[in-house]
């Protein structure tokens, strides 16, 4: 791994992929100073590490002891530090490449069972029918249940070509379903694009990668070969993060130059950054790929779409365009996921990953545990939404918001449009995206469709609202 990278500042996203640890970024931080040992507590886990070694019924190595001891250690501090052994190290460096072995999803977990939280798209995983929401209940013939994240992640990697079944339970459905899948390369398309009707451009970034931001440019650039389209769409959605340095950069595609993007604010006192839409704080010493930018996309009407998927990075981005006032921000509230991870490696081939700061937006906003509060809230169909994740504020020993009380930062069920079927999913950027079109609504000035609280709404209103959404897919 190159010295830059081991130097970059990272925040490390909410979601694993199969096949790989999605990382923010790699950092190397020296200790410095600090309170000294406390040997009597040294000298009692050294009384247990002697203990186990003498007196376990099995054999067990030092290396197990410790390993185990050091993941004990961080993971009740906050869900987002953890000991990255070996194989985690190594695939959360290859993952900010944009391409791992795997099946293409990202997964969580609910009530200690594997959930989906996204498919990749164009992935064995999402060719083969997976969806956002199913709850992974076996991987070939062992059960999830009780299985770490971490456990079930190893289980579903695996070498190129080879296969591996899923059984998959799926809400509104009373039987499983088993589905084979055979593992392949997986290689993320950070960006995407095409030019809707009416010279509207759209946008999709899946994920924060080392070349996102110059992938962006060119993307724009295409978008604006043969004039400048009139509006911009940038989609957001269940993107779980990426790079600091990549948010940076394309939050500096739309802002003027030496615009506040994020800061960050820690106990150490280099965890104090304010990072500005400069090449000093995206390009990290390479050449400055925004010298290609058409100069439409500083001024272009926009909007950006954000969904309880869209985490850290992507709040970033969506932080600094909301309180520039440079786009508006349409869609679901965002995850909430407001903290800065460092990278500390431990020896060749091991690290840990450790909370050191939180973030805050140009406006001195906490997103911690409480997320982006969309400008125009809509659903993620005309019924409602398709399901519903656990956001920051629903992880145990998460980080609180000092300028938000945690149930403030829930949003309540009440306020929440009821649960659409789940057979109304969808790919973005298709016809059938129901987010999308109201977007567009947007850009021309037209009613945006809100989903209605089917909960709260007469018969008649009900019957109404599902054929508007009918009206609305093509």
């Amino acid at each position: 791994m190159s010295t830059r990278k081991l130097r970059s500042l990272g925040l490390v996203s909410a979601g694993i992929l199969a096949g790989v640890l999605l990382s923010l970024g790699i950092t190397a931080v020296a200790q410095r100073g600090g309170s000294p040992l406390p040997l009597d507590e040294l000298r009692q886990f050294s009384s247990v590490f002697s203990a186990i070694k003498n007196n376990y019924v099995e054999t067990v190595t030092d290396k197990k002891l410790i390993d185990g001891a050091i993941a004990g250690m961080l993971s009740d501090l906050d869900p987002h530090s953890a000991y990255l052994d070996a194989d985690a190290f190594k695939e959360m460096q290859s993952a900010t490449q944009g391409e791992f072995g795997g099946l293409g999803i990202e997964v969580g977990t609910e009530d200690g069972v594997v959930k989906v939280i996204s498919p990749i798209e164009d992935t064995p995983a999402a060719r083969a029918g997976i969806r956002a929401g199913d709850l992974i209940i076996k991987i070939d013939n062992t059960s999830t249940k009780g299985l770490t994240l971490t456990e079930a992640v190893k289980m579903m990697r695996g070498k190129v070509k080879t296969p591996i079944t899923l059984t998959i339970a799926r809400q509104g459905l009373a039987q499983p379903l088993v589905i084979k899948i055979v593992r392949d390369t997986i290689r993320v398309r950070s960006v995407r694009s095409k030019m809707l009707d009416n010279d509207i451009g759209y946008v999709r970034i899946a994920q924060f990668q080392d070349k996102t931001g110059a992938d962006l440019v060119r993307h724009l650039k295409e978008l604006g070969a043969k004039g400048a389209p009139r509006a911009l769409i940038l989609d957001l959605r269940n993107d779980p993060g990426g790079l600091l340095n990549s948010a940076i950069g394309v939050s500096a595609a739309f802002l003027k130059p030496d615009t506040l993007v994020v800061s960050t604010d820690g106990r150490a006192p280099d965890s104090k950054h304010k990072y500005l839409a400069n090449a000093s704080d995206y390009a990290r010493g390479e050449s400055d790929y925004m010298t290609d930018l058409p100069a439409w996309a500083k001024t272009v009407p926009m909007v950006v779409l954000v969904n309880v998927g869209s985490a850290s990075a992507s709040e970033i981005v969506a932080g600094a365009l909301q309180d520039h006032k440079r786009a508006t921000i349409m869609g679901n509230q965002t995850f909430g996921k407001g903290s800065v991870q460092v990278i500390l490696p431990i020896s060749d081939s091991t690290a840990i990953k450790l909370t050191t700061s939180r973030y805050f937006t140009p406006n001195e906003r906490s997103i911690q545990a409480k997320g982006i509060t969309p400008d125009v809230v809509v659903a993620d169909t005309a019924e409602g939404d398709l399901f519903r994740l656990p956001r920051e504020a629903d992880l145990q020993r998460h980080l609180t918001n000092s300028q938000a009380a945690d149930a403030d930062a829930k949003i309540a069920e009440k306020d929440e449009p009821d649960l659409a079927d789940t057979s109304k999913i969808f790919q973005f950027g298709t016809p059938e995206d129901f987010q999308l079109q109201q977007a567009v609504n947007f850009l021309d000035g037209k009613p945006v469709q809100k989903a209605v609280l089917r909960a709260k709404a007469p018969a008649a209103t009900e019957k109404a609202a599902a054929a508007g959404g009918a009206a609305t897919k093509k």
